[in-house]
């Protein structure tokens, strides 16, 4: 008996395209299955990172203010002035470097000169304008406190302010203190207190309330001061709260 010829067409019988279906159905399904749970995986990894990196965008130049001067003030011998002017210099800096970014993903050019000029100087000098001269009547325990206000080291009404920007419900319970106010208070009067109005012309230190916040909260309050190199202390002399000075040189 004799097969077919060699070179002869052979008719196969048809495949059944369900089967193949279902065949690619569970090939495919593993693979997809272990993307979407990477997937799912990685994305709160990457909310957590864009938020922090978001975090520190906006943070840094306020931070490079208060730090910078503070530096210039107490570990280089500049007058309160000077110190100020070179913190609002390195911080237009910094705001310079991030406009010129979005202004170079925009346009594709960059003008350095025109941003800092028309842009992140005065930006950062109507910051340090406001923040010498404006304390919320929230963010003080009472007019007394308020009113003097303008009393306090420059420094140290930037650092406040500054911290207000991130701690709405700041308070500021005491500031500029004189001999009477010890009294008053049933103290002793302090000579070496930097509550005092010093020979600059300006006290040197501020109280601020810690009752009714988290303990979390107020170690950081007390963790951002000394990170600006002021000094701290929480005490109870007339009740529980953080002591702030910028220490006299």
């Amino acid at each position: 008996m004799q097969g077919p010829p060699v070179g002869c067409p052979v008719t196969l019988p048809p495949l059944d395209s369900s089967a193949l279906r279902e065949w690619e159905r569970i090939a495919a399904g593993p693979v997809t299955a272990g993307h979407s749970a990477g997937h799912g995986g990685k994305w709160p990894r990457r909310v957590v990172r864009l938020a922090a990196k978001a975090l520190v965008v906006a943070l840094l130049p306020f931070l490079v203010l208060v730090k910078v001067a503070v530096f210039l003030y107490s570990h280089q011998a500049y007058s309160t002035v000077l110190a100020l002017a070179g913190g609002t210099a390195c911080t237009a800096g910094v705001v310079t470097a991030y406009a010129a970014w979005a202004w170079h993903r925009f346009t594709g050019r960059v003008q350095l000169a025109l941003i800092a000029r028309r842009f992140a100087l005065p930006l950062v000098v109507a910051y340090c304008g406001y923040a010498l001269i404006y304390l919320s009547s929230a963010n003080a325990k009472s007019d007394h406190v308020r009113a003097y206000y303008t009393s306090l080291h420059p420094l140290l009404r930037v650092a406040l302010s500054t911290l207000i920007l991130a701690d709405r419900d700041l308070v500021v319970t005491d500031l500029a203190r004189g001999p009477e106010d010890y009294a008053a208070m049933g103290l002793a009067p302090n000579d070496g207190s930097l509550h005092y109005v010093q020979r600059d012309g300006y006290a040197h230190a501020a109280d601020l309330r810690t009752g009714g916040r988290s303990e979390v909260k107020n170690r950081l309050v007390q963790a951002y001061f000394w990170s600006m190199g002021f000094a701290t202390l929480r005490h109870v002399g007339t009740g529980d709260h953080l002591h702030v000075e910028l220490p006299v040189r």
